[in-house]
């Protein structure tokens, strides 16, 4: 392995790790040598994934939407490792509810939009603020962000997610600038459509037809695209890019409109 992307010796917190995304973040980083805090609202599901890995990793209960909780969760990581070095911002509001609550402005309750901004901004702002000091003092800190392809493009749908994650891509950009002269690098990654387990058990056919088509590649990412994006920006592979937004999506948000439709009209 090129050694600049060997994270030997670091420790990690990885927010959502019980699954999707981060479990496949997890999984890489432990290969590739770090010690890594599972943190997720699903306790359980962490303590699964972290008993895989014996002293190499912890389980962490914790809800982006009580701030307690996420103070809790960065000083047991902190408290065990004894440092930290990468955080990946990986959590986010999540629930079959809520999803089809997220409609059109023109119809959305107030309390869909705040629960959106309450997990995703404020929650992942605090995870940040708690971990800024820790990674300061590590000397070569880093921090990457999941967001979001929606936050490039508008849609029929989604517009509390999507707007979120814009305010993420903002924040990245933020910390990157106020932290770049204390040791700390902050970039994001925005994945297209991941085929999750519960992706791939619960997405409408005719959707993920849809998505094949606007894609350039003949296939969706899977979890461990995402990760290795992860990975590299919390690598010192990456050590001169910071303030940046990494776009995983397969090629989706690339061309121009139609693009299903031109392949058709070319037999491509």
């Amino acid at each position: 392995m090129y050694k600049a992307l060997s994270l030997e010796g670091k420790v990690a917190i990885v927010t959502g790790g019980a699954g999707g995304i981060g479990q496949a973040t997890v999984d890489l980083m432990i290969g590739r040598g770090a010690r890594v805090a599972v943190a997720d609202i699903a306790l359980d599901r962490a303590q699964a994934v972290a008993t895989k890995y014996g002293d190499a990793a912890i389980a962490v209960g914790m809800d982006l939407s009580h701030e307690a909780s996420i103070k809790a969760m960065v000083a047991r990581a902190v408290d065990h490792f004894g440092r930290l070095d990468i955080l990946h911002n990986n959590a986010t509001a999540v629930g079959q509810q809520l999803v089809d609550a997220d409609n059109g402005i023109g119809e959305m309750a107030t309390e869909t939009w705040d629960t959106f901004f309450t997990t995703n901004c404020r929650g992942t702002m605090i995870v940040t603020r708690e971990a800024l000091p820790h990674l300061v003092r590590s000397g070569d800190g880093a921090i990457v962000n999941t967001v979001s392809g929606m936050a490039l493009q508008g849609n029929i749908r989604f517009h509390a997610y999507s707007a979120t994650k814009a305010a993420m891509m903002q924040m990245t950009r933020a910390v990157a600038t106020a932290y770049g002269r204390k040791g700390v690098r902050c970039n994001a990654v925005a994945p297209g459509l991941v085929l999750t387990e519960t992706v791939a058990k619960d997405f409408p056919s005719a959707m993920l037809k849809l998505v094949l088509d606007e894609t350039p590649r003949d296939r969706v990412g899977a979890p461990e695209d995402i990760a290795e994006a992860v990975a590299f920006l919390a690598s010192d592979a990456a050590r001169n890019i910071t303030g940046q937004t990494l776009v995983a999506d397969g090629g989706v948000s690339i061309h121009i409109p139609g693009f299903s439709a031109y392949r058709e009209f070319f037999g491509d």
